[in-house]
C-alpha cells in the first residue's frame, strides 16, 4: 500500500488455547488438518505505534478449515499512551507460506467515545502483515 499506515502492531503471542489438535504441530507443519477443520484461540499482547501508540491486547479466535484457510475473527483492547482505550475488531484471512511464514489479510473497525480518538469510528481499515513462531507484525491502513 502507498499510504501511511494509522498504526503498526508488534504482537507476542501469550496464550493459546487449544480444541483437540496441537497448535505447535500446526504451526511447525507437523499436524494434517483434520476434516472438520481446526480450531485455536490465540491471545496476544504487544505494543503500538503510528498516529495512535499504545499497546494492545486480545485474542485472535482462529479456524482452519479443512482445505487450509485459517479464518481469522479478532476482538482486541488498544490502551494508548494517555490511557484511554479503544476498540478492535477484525476478521480476515491468513494463509500459510512455505517458508513458515504466516500471511495476514484482516478487514478492522475501531471505536472508542473518547473526542480524541472518535474520528477512528467512521474508518473502514484494513491490516496486512505476517506472523512467524510466536510473533504478529501487523500494519493497519485507513481504507476510506
Amino acid at each position: 500500500m502507498d499510504k501511511k499506515p494509522i498504526f503498526e502492531a508488534s504482537y507476542d503471542i501469550t496464550g493459546v488455547t487449544e480444541f483437540g489438535s496441537s497448535f505447535e504441530a500446526l504451526m511447525q507443519g507437523k499436524l494434517d488438518i483434520p476434516p472438520e477443520g481446526f480450531r485455536v484461540n490465540v491471545s496476544f499482547a504487544g505494543p503500538i505505534t503510528g498516529d495512535v501508540e499504545g499497546k494492545a491486547e486480545g485474542i485472535d479466535y482462529i479456524y482452519t478449515r479443512a482445505d487450509g484457510r485459517n479464518e481469522l475473527n479478532v476482538r482486541a483492547v488498544i490502551t494508548t499512551k494517555d490511557g484511554k482505550k479503544i476498540s478492535l475488531e477484525a476478521d480476515g484471512v491468513s494463509v500459510f507460506q512455505p517458508d513458515g511464514t504466516i500471511k495476514l489479510a484482516e478487514n478492522a473497525t475501531l471505536f472508542s467515545s473518547h473526542p480524541d480518538y472518535a474520528y477512528l469510528n467512521t474508518l473502514q481499515v484494513w491490516g496486512v502483515g505476517t506472523a512467524k513462531g510466536m510473533k504478529i507484525d501487523i500494519k493497519f491502513y485507513s481504507a476510506t
